[in-house]
């Protein structure tokens, strides 16, 4: 599948949509395979983390293709939840930790891409947008995951007027966690994973399930909820060995059981 390269280093797997011609639009084919890529490391015991991104320095992603004959904004009504829905829902799904590599401009349903990933990381020199009004249609399916991340007056703004922030102001916005210059986005990227790669698996697993499933309950319910979990997190053999390597003052050696 050239149009997504899916690349597993290590413990990490790595997606990239491979269109830099076309600015890394999406289409199907990218669809297909991101969701791929997700479906690979969720069945890999091995994973630890995914990291999505774009090939090139010029586009993390375009948004949908709107070249002639790509098929863009065709929609099959007979059947339930567009491809592009079904992604953002397996994205929201994944328990493995999901990193937004962006290594150029994310506009429209690359700012869904973004959205839907839990950490962000990105070039100084990316602009970031919702141009849907330039061309006669809305971002509709990206508020899904866009309203959450972005103060209502701001994404009113940049959905009715189309107009681009620059990465500094999506790092203010809180739409990005760091922002640095296009040559260290590389370590900035590898000095994120490793924060994440030498703590407990299954503690990341079963608490990014628990913070998603929180997020549509109210006070009550999530307490409930969450005191259900840290129960059941503290009979696995990671809680066992965090515990252990704790008492004995030395780093703890993960099963991710």
């Amino acid at each position: 599948m050239t149009e997504v390269l899916i690349e597993k280093r290590g413990m990490v797997q790595w997606i990239g949509i491979n269109r830099p011609e076309r600015r890394n639009a999406m289409n199907d084919a990218v669809i297909e395979g991101i969701s791929a890529g997700f479906a690979a490391a969720t069945k890999d015991p091995d994973m630890r983390a995914v990291v999505l991104t774009g090939v090139g320095d010029k586009a993390f992603c375009a948004g949908a293709d709107l070249s002639s004959g790509s098929g863009s904004f065709k929609y099959d009504y007979s059947k339930t939840g567009l491809n592009f829905v079904q992604l953002m829902k397996q994205a929201r799904d994944l328990t493995l930790p999901l990193i937004a590599r962006v290594n150029g401009h994310a506009m429209a349903g690359g700012m869904g891409m973004l959205g839907m990933c839990d950490m962000a990381i990105s070039t100084d020199k990316a602009l970031f947008g919702m141009p849907e009004v330039k061309v006669g249609v809305f971002p509709m399916q990206i508020m899904a995951v866009l309203q959450r991340l972005i103060p209502s007056r701001k994404l009113y703004e940049m959905a009715l007027t189309g107009e681009p922030i620059s990465a500094t102001e999506a790092l203010e916005l809180g739409l990005l966690n760091y922002v640095v210059p296009v040559a260290e986005l590389d370590a900035k990227t590898e000095w994120l994973l490793s924060r994440l790669l030498d703590k407990s698996p299954t503690a990341i697993r079963r608490g990014k399930y628990a913070m998603r499933t929180t997020e549509q309950l109210n006070f009550d319910q999530s307490a409930a909820f969450m005191e259900a979990q840290i129960g059941t997190l503290a009979l696995t053999e990671d809680a066992a060995e965090g515990r252990a390597a704790f008492i004995e003052k030395r780093a703890p050696v993960w099963t991710g059981r």
